[in-house]
């Protein structure tokens, strides 16, 4: 017997609570991000540099180049051969939002929630055999919470050490979910 989305709200809520809660203790408590960024060497310089840009928040380039045939031009090649080279995220000025920063966060724990219950949905039945409801949900939560973190070495310089550090993340947050839906998923009536 199939099951409906509705039947699966419960674990949908939680287990985007429990994997939230997972993500606060890895990062407030466990603290392995903290080394996945360094400081500039003239910090204060860069950040004067990028006030008196008046570059507006964004994502950008240095050196930039609107259309790959740009690189074409030897006066381009000239300026990625000379450096530096970077991918800047420019935000806007003050202590981060933590409130709405949790909130978007818990809010994407519970959205990946639903996905993988959509998928568990369409694969499992009600009573399902606890064990196949677990593996197919942690690889499903796994591809999604993890997955996409890989191209961020491949094309925008993050390191693999980082990289890394997000797909144990995803392992951890499907951990927690697929387990979540286990422990709840319907029974055969």
């Amino acid at each position: 017997m199939s099951v409906s989305l509705l039947e699966l709200w419960l674990p949908i809520l939680l287990s985007g609570l429990f994997a939230w809660i997972a993500s606060a203790l890895i990062h407030m408590v466990v603290k392995y991000h903290n080394t996945d960024y360094k400081k500039l060497n003239d910090e204060g310089g860069i950040s004067d540099a990028i006030d008196k840009s008046g570059d507006a928040v964004g994502f950008y380039t240095l050196p930039h180049c609107a259309d790959f045939n740009e690189m074409n031009d030897p006066a381009v090649q000239a300026r990625f051969k000379k450096g530096p080279i970077a991918i800047v995220t420019v935000m806007e000025n003050g202590l981060p939002p933590m409130g709405k920063l949790l909130t978007q966060q818990l809010i994407f724990f519970v959205l990946g929630s639903l996905l993988m219950g959509v998928i568990g949905c369409f694969a499992l039945t009600k009573g399902a055999v606890p064990s196949e409801i677990f593996q197919l949900l942690f690889v499903v939560g796994f591809f999604g919470f993890g997955w996409a973190s890989i191209p961020y070495s491949i094309w925008f310089g993050h390191p693999w050490k980082v990289t890394i550090k997000y797909l144990i993340d995803a392992i951890i947050y499907s951990v927690v979910i697929a387990a979540t839906f286990t422990w709840l998923w319907p029974a055969a009536v």
